[in-house]
Order: C-alpha cells, then structure tokens, then sequence
C-alpha cells in the first residue's frame, strides 16, 4: 500500500488513492496512510456474525468512496462470491507465488518442499475461485541453496514492491484490458519482473 500510494504521488498518476480500509484497527498501515491525508477506515471482522455480513459491511464503507479498482494488500481475508462479483473486474489482489502454482497460506514452505528453483508473486483479477485469477503481471525470484522461508519471503516482497505499483500505474493510465479471462496491457510487451542471476538481463516489465 505505502509503495503504490508512494509510486502514485511521486510519478503524477492521473489517480489518487482514495482511502485505506482495514479489518483490524492496528493494521500498522492505517497509521502510515492517516499521516500522508488518506481517509482512514475500519471494518472489525469481530463485530459482525458471518462473513456475508462482514463483507456487506465492507462493501458499503468501500462504496462510499466510489473507487475505479480496489486493491487487496495484505487482507487476509476471504471474501464472499457475493462481494468478488459486485467488483468483478475491478478487484485486484497480490499473491507470493507463482499462481497456479501454491494458491493459499504457506506458500514459501511449499515452494522450499517442492524443491522449485524459480518463486515469486502474481498480481492478478480476484474471482470467486481461490488465488485463481486472471492474472495481469507476476514477480520472479531465484530458489537458492540453503534458502529458508524467512530469507524467500523477503526476496518476493522486494519484487512485490515493483510489480505491484507497475499495475496500478497501469490501471490508473487505462491500460489494462480484461476480455474472456484473458488480461491485456496496452503498450506493454513484458508482463513478468524479475531479479535475473549475476550477468544477466533483468526484465522490469519494459513497455514496447
């Protein structure tokens, strides 16, 4: 959230983040989003009886603000069919991993058991399947020898720091398209960022 608000302010995006919706009121990005003008909100989780209610909820205090897209940044939540349809094709997520590769929790321990030398992350349109959207860009980050899930896990969130603002300044220009399932970045000939070994080139999403 703090590098895509960041990457929006300091490029001149024809965009603003219109506010930072959390579930928990110590999410540490409430505090950090109050201090930079973001209007601030909170929806508990707790205070509701089922997860359609929350998700009515969250809805309602969304709309409020009249987003073009909504962008999920560390909600570990999962969200009704209900909720995913009445943002169906504006509702983005991050991932740390290669989707379909490890959807769900533990993604870096599953990586480090099935012995993958490439990881990373994929941002892509949520739908009601599980870590099963269409997917618009995706991070990659080499498996090394002796790696632990800490030291991976930190490796993928320095690509999701470029990959993911790259596709918020793609939304906010217009650019990306979404037929059939199928994702299209106008002028955007690489979809995949990564960090390449000692020598090599670097891949960084270059437009055509």
């Amino acid at each position: 959230m703090q590098s895509i608000t960041q990457a929006c302010r300091e490029q001149g995006w024809p965009a603003e983040v219109a506010a930072v919706i959390a579930n928990r009121d110590q999410a540490s990005g409430l505090q950090w989003a109050a201090g930079h003008g973001i209007p601030t909100r909170v929806v508990p989780h707790r205070d509701h009886p089922d997860r359609a209610s929350f998700d009515t909820a969250l809805a309602r205090e969304i709309d409020a603000f009249e987003p073009d897209y909504v962008l999920l940044a560390g909600f570990m939540r999962i969200l009704t069919d209900d909720f995913v349809r009445h943002y169906a094709g504006r509702l983005v997520n991050i991932h740390p991993s290669l989707l379909p590769l490890f959807p769900g929790l533990g993604t870096h321990r599953q990586a480090l058991e099935a012995g993958v030398r490439v990881h990373g992350c994929t941002v892509h349109f949520v739908t009601p399947v599980l870590d099963h959207g269409p997917v618009i860009a995706q991070g990659v980050v080499p498996v090394r020898e002796g790696d632990t899930e800490d030291a991976l896990a930190e490796r993928v969130l320095s690509i999701e720091h470029v990959v993911y603002p790259a596709v918020a300044s793609w939304l906010a220009h217009g650019r990306v398209g979404l037929e059939d399932g199928r994702v299209t970045v106008d002028g955007v000939a690489d979809r995949v960022f990564g960090l390449a070994p000692r020598g090599a080139a670097v891949s960084r999403g270059d437009e055509a």
